[in-house]
């Protein structure tokens, strides 16, 4: 008995229309990604605020560490241009959501205008970002780290931070950049430190001002630990390497995770922010060409908007976890 099988044309498994949350295939879809994206920072950050609180004690300040500013150098300005940049990305989330109203107007001229002040905000936050990188890479003060991998920072009696250029003896020496090709598989130097371990020895040993300040927090203070003079000149016996600003291996401001938790997420959410930027300006250039005014909707518009607002909702638990707590 054969079977007749047969189809209603007029009904439709959704094919782009509105069912069923009543919104677009492609806002639809790009709700499933902010999803998605959400939980994968959400475990890179519950990664660091577990490594955090394991290693609470040692863990670096961000006071300490982020204290540059642009064309001030030498000026402690402690989160001030991290604030800066933060303001900025929110502020671009501000005219993004103009442009998304202009584009519900269909006011070309404001779409227009508002994407425009939207790419130039988050430039200016990725532009910050790789400067941010730079100032941490390279370090300000210098450190070494002991054979058992504490970092000591240096200071005067008053506290203040003191830079190892200030004190490092000059003492003429051969030296020779350590890599696996040397036969040192288990250490590897991606330069060759400005000072060798025995100048800055010699030099802190130099100076009776200086003291050492170990990674350690004091619970009292909630500030590093001040060793006396006597308990500094025996923890500088065990120096074994000079560290200068941060990389994968070891930085001089404390934890060897906080560098690499920096690096990777921050970095990872740059890159969200510069993709952003590159589909603005993908979507601007169509807006100036009537693209979407053709099409009687800036729906291509509210979807970059959506990714935007999102990148922008991630930077500031990104802000609160590496720089507030």
């Amino acid at each position: 008995m054969a079977t007749t099988v047969t189809t209603d044309t007029d009904v439709k498994a959704w094919g782009g229309g509105t069912e069923p949350m009543k919104i677009s295939y492609g806002k639809m879809m790009m709700w499933f990604f902010i999803v998605s994206d959400a939980l994968t920072f959400s475990g890179f950050l519950a990664a660091y605020g577990f490594s955090r609180f394991k290693f609470i004690e040692t863990w670096p300040l961000a006071d300490e560490v982020f204290t540059h500013f642009p064309f001030m150098h030498g000026v402690p300005a402690p989160m001030y241009y991290v604030a800066l940049m933060t303001f900025i990305l929110i502020f671009s989330s501000v005219t993004m959501v103009l442009a998304v109203d202009a584009g519900h107007n269909m006011d070309k001229k404001k779409v227009t205008f508002y994407m425009f002040l939207t790419i130039i905000g988050g430039m200016i936050f990725v532009g910050s970002q790789a400067w941010e990188w730079k100032n941490f890479i390279k370090g300000e003060y210098g450190a070494v780290e002991t054979k058992g991998g504490s970092i000591l920072q240096f200071v005067d009696k008053s506290g203040k931070r003191v830079a190892l250029e200030a004190f490092a003896a000059d003492i003429p020496t051969e030296r020779v950049q350590d890599t696996k090709s040397t036969g040192i598989w288990f250490y590897g130097e991606g330069s060759i430190p400005t000072y060798s371990v025995e100048e800055v020895v010699e030099g802190f040993k130099a100076n009776d001002n200086l003291l050492v300040r170990t990674e350690v927090i004091d619970p009292k203070t909630k500030k590093k630990t001040t060793l006396s003079r006597e308990e500094s000149l025996k923890r500088m016996d065990g120096t074994k390497y000079v560290v200068e600003g941060a990389n994968l291996i070891r930085n001089e401001y404390g934890a060897k995770l906080f560098a690499n938790f920096f690096f990777f997420i921050t970095g990872f959410h740059g890159f969200h922010v510069f993709s952003g930027v590159m589909i603005n300006i993908l979507i601007f250039f169509n807006v100036i060409l009537g693209t979407y005014q053709k099409r009687g909707s800036y729906e291509m518009v509210e979807k970059v908007g959506l990714y935007w607002h999102f990148v922008d909702l991630v930077w500031v638990f990104v802000f609160t976890f590496f720089y507030l707590v």
